[in-house]
């Protein structure tokens, strides 16, 4: 017997207009470099996939949620306490490869993902996630089965394609920050920013 997807009666959820995010962006030198890549990409791919601009490139530190109606002030309050108690000294990454997450024959996105460069990523992903617990803010649905992976989506809707180097992208990370994501509406506006300083 399928699976009934609907009930008489029942309203479907309503649809998420607005995503909550920590992060890390490259410099504007760096994210130029970057969106060039993406734009070379898609042409060498011949695909009607748009590249991500130069102002919308980050590393994504952890998804807090996405929300209909706008985001619930006591989550973004909560995670700017959270996100205030991490101390870490400012660290440089490097990205070295290219990576499709896409699922064969379905398209996804095509990122640039990185080895020993992104260690320090990883550590920071791992503070936040714990200052969050504490917080009372627990990762996304799934987090512990999805490992965190860092990554830089340079586009969407593109062919699966073998992981391949590419010339090492690196920046100094020297702040992250809470994101507002507008979603479908392609802006992310800042909420509040953190300068890596390591403990005083």
């Amino acid at each position: 017997m399928p699976e009934q997807l609907w009930l008489p009666g029942l309203e479907a959820p309503p649809t998420p207009t607005d995503g909550l995010f920590l992060a890390v962006f490259p410099d504007a030198h760096t994210a130029a470099g970057i969106a060039k890549l993406a734009q070379q990409l898609c042409g060498e791919m011949r695909v009607r996939s748009k590249p991500l601009g130069a102002g919308r490139l980050h590393v994504t530190l952890q998804h807090l949620g996405n929300f209909a109606g706008g985001l619930p002030p006591a989550r973004v309050e909560a995670a700017i306490r959270a996100a205030a108690s991490v101390r870490v000294e400012p660290f440089t990454v490097e990205f070295d490869s290219l990576v499709s997450f896409a699922s064969r024959p379905r398209p996804g996105p095509l990122v640039l993902g990185g080895g020993d460069g992104v260690v320090r990523l990883y550590a920071l992903h791992d503070m936040l996630v714990e200052a969050l617990r504490s917080a009372g803010i627990e990762g996304r649905a799934g987090a512990s089965v999805v490992p965190y992976t860092p990554h830089v989506t340079l586009a969407y809707g593109m062919p699966w394609v073998a992981t391949r180097p590419i010339e090492p992208v690196s920046w100094n990370v020297r702040e992250f920050v809470l994101m507002h994501s507008l979603l479908g509406r392609t802006r992310h506006v800042p909420l509040a920013r953190w300068r890596l300083e390591g403990v005083r």
